[in-house]
């Protein structure tokens, strides 16, 4: 809690995978979460960033079948499936999980922040935020835990705060205009 806080108090921009348990986080917290303090005084930071993981499976599958979710607590979504990445002694593996999703949000802050230095993290938060791609019709298999033949299906504007999964492109474009 106290790296947290400290982090966001110092203008850091915290990228966190939601967590791979096929789970509303707005329900059951994946630990670490952007909340800090008592009970009584819970505070949450603002420079985080929650991220699912999306598939390349079109339609009803476009949520990753383990990717946590959460309509208050899951920012944004980006690709966590088959992504190819680095392993232990110079080797490459496709992995999946919100842990591959969470370096692609990561990665696209770097990109702008490297291109526009004088924005700062809370603006970056607020343009991966407000530049995703919308499926406000799409509707999805919510990722369950358990018994497959349980699924429900939401639309997916239902399963994360900005409705929406990362766009980089879209996000340099306004970092242009914001500069």
């Amino acid at each position: 809690d106290r790296a947290v806080q400290y982090a966001d108090e110092h203008g850091v921009l915290m990228v966190h995978a939601a967590g791979n348990e096929a789970q509303n986080t707005d329900t059951k917290a994946s630990y670490p979460t952007d909340t800090y303090g008592s009970v009584l005084s819970d505070s949450s930071a603002t420079l985080w960033l929650s991220v699912g993981a999306s598939s390349w499976k079109p339609n009803e599958q476009f949520i990753a079948n383990f990717s946590n979710y959460g309509d208050q607590t899951v920012d944004l979504f980006a690709p966590g499936v088959d992504i190819y990445s680095t392993m232990p002694d110079n080797k490459y593996k496709f992995q999946e999980g919100t842990s591959m999703a969470a370096p692609v949000v990561s990665g696209s802050a770097a990109l702008i922040m490297a291109y526009y230095p004088q924005l700062n993290a809370k603006q970056i938060r607020e343009l991966l935020m407000s530049t995703v791609v919308k499926y406000p019709n799409q509707e999805v298999i919510v990722p369950h835990e358990g018994n497959p033949g349980e699924s429900e299906k939401k639309l997916f504007p239902q399963l994360s705060v900005s409705d929406g999964e990362i766009n980089v492109y879209k996000a340099l474009q306004a970092a242009e205009k914001m500069q």
